[in-house]
C-alpha cells in the first residue's frame, strides 16, 4: 500500500487537525499553510471547507483510505 500525502500531526482540544506533515517532501505545516497550498493547487486530492467560519483543509471524498487526514 502506498503511504500517504499527508498526515495530521496536531489536533485542537476540539479535534479539529492544526498541524500537517507532507510525508512525500517533509515539509510541516500549519492549518492555514496548508490551506494556502491546496487553494494554489499544490495537493489536488484536497480541497477546503469553510467549517464554522473557518477554513479547514480536507480529503477530497473518494474510494480511497490513503488520501484521509487522520
Amino acid at each position: 500500500m502506498a503511504r500517504k500525502r499527508v498526515s495530521v500531526t496536531s489536533e485542537s482540544d476540539t479535534g479539529r487537525n492544526q498541524r500537517f506533515h507532507d510525508n512525500y517532501n517533509g515539509n510541516d505545516m500549519t492549518r492555514s499553510q496548508f490551506v494556502k497550498q491546496i487553494e494554489s493547487g499544490n495537493y489536488p486530492n484536497y480541497h477546503v471547507r469553510d467549517i464554522n467560519g473557518v477554513k479547514t483543509p480536507v480529503s477530497n471524498p473518494d474510494s480511497s483510505t490513503n488520501n484521509n487526514l487522520n
